[in-house]
């Protein structure tokens, strides 16, 4: 159907490599042609072999995760009439040990603050809808084992994968 192409960028600047002194500081170009700095989890690797002002692999995951997310109740909510005037969400990941111990981004709770326009306002089963489709019809979030819950104020719902 499509293809998505992304290049990633590392070079050693130390001659320490052999002994895990050495930078995790690279890049992702995408095939739109913008770059942006990206490191290991300052949680993951500490400074000064990462730099926290790169992109981490988890935060791109949870982006991905909540951008497909928001990208499909979009396009859902305008062919249900209701017209969105904002959306903004802080998603949160979180990294946990699996059963043979290895971390995994197990659980992505989205929190999504949707401002609505216009005469027709959906009710709250409407949202609720909207969103589990919106879940239902996400590529990223039928490319993980990763279960996904949207946040309202400390009531977390359960959308499984």
């Amino acid at each position: 159907m499509s293809e998505h192409k992304a290049t990633i960028r590392w070079q050693r600047t130390s001659p320490d490599f052999l002994k895990g002194r050495y930078s995790r500081e690279h890049t992702w170009t995408f095939d739109g042609g913008v770059t942006i700095p990206a490191s290991a989890a300052p949680a993951v690797v500490p400074a000064p072999w990462s730099n926290p002002a790169g992109v981490d692999p988890e935060e791109a995951f949870v982006a991905a995760l909540s951008s497909c997310h928001m990208l499909t109740f979009l396009h859902l909510a305008a062919k249900q009439g209701f017209q969105i005037d904002s959306y903004a969400d802080e998603a949160v990941g979180l990294v946990a040990k699996n059963e043979k111990g290895v971390p995994w981004v197990s659980l992505v709770t989205l929190n999504p603050k949707i401002v609505y326009g216009g005469g027709k306002l959906p009710a709250p089963a409407d949202e609720e809808r909207l969103h589990h489709l919106a879940h239902e019809q996400c590529y990223i979030a039928n490319s993980v084992k990763t279960e996904v819950v949207i946040g309202r104020d400390g009531v977390s719902p359960s959308v499984p994968n």
